[in-house]
């Protein structure tokens, strides 16, 4: 069942000597009723394989989680399970998301900004927040559209997208193979071939780590991004120093930077295609707005649009009364000199400063 908690503070002191100040809590993490489904019935005993609740407390605590909530519904005497946290922003949920995707999960790209399917389960985030549903497949997804809908929205910074797994390549990418990490518990709990406490992550690093396989063999690829190239170059040199002694996988290992990001590609393959897989990701700026635009954004355009329609019909208004004040002023005054007998336009008097020459030209004479 789910159930809401309402919090109100009082400020310390008695009534009339403080003012009294109320926290409004936050809305419910999950809806009372989504589509067809209503929250009630007895508790799901297995739901699944798939439990945001058997992860790694520290892998899930660097991922920033705020609060979390579990509710049980039912459709039609079907019964599922869901288990929602919310984190800080959208970077700590996708960070999560990979933490709990599990090995033969495939994404689906029918619910929120990342899904997949499989073990019985749907995972999912929605703006900030990571969700999990169970039992469930992949054909089930139509029906659990109205809770992504339902979830909290966000804006702002919050809602950006992380960029560094956008560099990920996609030729021979092993589907569901994306992990992304920014924390040394959450990269070793992913699978992280690199030592994990050598990343400098009190530095804000994050780090991507993906599987390909292909004719060739199998890679893997790490990227890692830091706030500046001086941190990133340290930990380049680090990473190439170490390589011979980090076992077989890293024989033809080959490590790249470019400006704040470090590649890594390690495995199978031969040290000249190793290279070229590192020579291939490069570091692109961009600019992301998060499509869930909320009601501020969109007042805060209407207001710049009512204030530029404003400007624009009030220069016309100071525009039409020059036109009409020149005409009155212009129109009266030739009115008045033909009144007066005179020719209704006047002969202009040309200014002039009359610098006709005063002084004698210079005269030079010659000497022999």
């Amino acid at each position: 069942m789910i159930r809401g908690v309402a919090v109100v503070g009082m400020a310390a002191g008695a009534w009339g000597q403080g003012a009294v100040s109320l926290t409004v809590p936050p809305g419910p993490l999950l809806p009372a009723t989504f589509g067809q489904w209503k929250a009630g019935g007895t508790p799901i005993a297995n739901a699944g394989g798939l439990s945001l609740s058997t992860l790694s407390k520290a892998a899930l605590e660097e991922c920033g989680p705020q609060r979390s909530q579990v509710g049980d519904y039912v459709r039609n005497g079907q019964r599922i399970h869901v288990e929602a946290v919310q984190f800080g922003d959208r970077t700590g949920a996708f960070s999560a998301f990979t933490l709990a995707e599990q090995p033969g999960m495939k994404p689906m790209g029918a619910l929120g900004a990342n899904d997949a399917a499989g073990n019985g389960a749907i995972l999912f985030t929605v703006g900030t927040s990571l969700v999990a549903v169970s039992p469930a497949t992949a054909a089930d997804a139509a029906g659990l559209k109205p809770l992504a809908e339902a979830m909290p929205k966000v804006f702002g910074n919050k809602g950006v997208a992380p960029l560094l797994p956008s560099l990920v390549l996609k030729d021979d990418l092993v589907k569901g193979s994306v992990r992304y990490a920014i924390g040394p518990e959450t990269y070793a709990a992913q699978g992280g071939v690199l030592p994990a406490n050598s990343l400098a992550w009190d530095k804000s690093a994050e780090a991507v780590t993906a599987q390909y396989a292909g004719e060739r063999g199998q890679e893997t690829m790490t990227l890692l991004l830091y706030p500046t190239p001086e941190i990133a170059g340290s930990i380049e040199r680090a990473i190439e120093s170490s390589l011979p002694g980090m076992g077989p996988q890293f024989a033809g290992a080959k490590v790249r930077r470019e400006g704040e990001l470090v590649v890594v590609a390690s495995g199978s393959l031969s040290a000249e295609d190793a290279q070229r897989m590192v020579n291939t990701v490069h570091l692109r700026q961009q600019v992301s707005i998060d499509k869930e635009m909320g009601p501020e954004f969109h007042g805060q355009v209407r207001t710049t649009v009512s204030l530029l329609v404003n400007v624009l019909i009030l220069s016309g208004v100071l525009m039409l009364a020059a036109i009409v004040l020149a005409v009155f002023l212009g129109g009266g005054r030739a009115l008045v000199r033909v009144l007066q007998g005179k020719p209704a336009a006047a002969e202009v008097e040309f200014l002039s400063l009359h610098l006709s020459p005063q002084n004698k030209p210079a005269e030079f004479t010659r000497q022999d």
